[in-house]
């Protein structure tokens, strides 16, 4: 029969490893992402909360990250509220009626940065090895932006 010499410790290790145990799975995931500066802006909130359940085959995960919508193992990061581009010699195109900016600075072969132009507050997406992307990614999107006035363009319509 165990002494409680050896009883006691033992039963603390149990209560501190199933408490370890139950932070680590209940703890929000951390993305190393930061909300924009303008995050708590009311359409911010409404697009990430009408952000769709599922996007370019990636299932949105939950934050608590005002302005971010997430989606797949960080494949697909929204964060609402970024600065606006100004003018810039960046790519620029329409996706719906939305004008975004490609960033070929922090763009790469297998991960784009797009933004919002011309619109207040500005989006920021990032696209990450998905071959629908971002185009399938954008049109979705770009239902939730359109709502929010445009000031400026970077494309002209014909």
């Amino acid at each position: 029969m165990p002494s409680k010499r050896t009883t006691l410790p033992l039963t603390a290790a149990v209560v501190a490893v199933a408490a370890v145990l139950i932070f680590v799975m209940t703890k929000e995931p951390h993305y190393n992402v930061r909300p924009g500066a303008q995050a708590g802006n009311a359409h911010c909130g409404r697009i990430t909360e009408n952000a769709p359940g599922k996007l370019a085959g990636h299932t949105k995960h939950a934050t608590k990250l005002a302005g971010v919508a997430l989606w797949g193992d960080s494949n697909i990061i929204l964060r609402c509220g970024v600065a606006e581009i100004g003018p810039t010699s960046d790519p620029c195109f329409s996706a719906d009626g939305v004008d975004w900016v490609i960033d070929t600075a922090r763009s790469s072969d297998t991960k784009k940065v797009i933004t919002t132009y011309g619109r207040t507050p500005a989006t920021e997406v990032t696209v990450t090895h998905s071959p629908k992307a971002p185009d399938e990614v954008l049109v979705a999107l770009s239902a939730l932006i359109a709502p929010i006035a445009q000031t400026s363009q970077c494309v002209r319509s014909q």
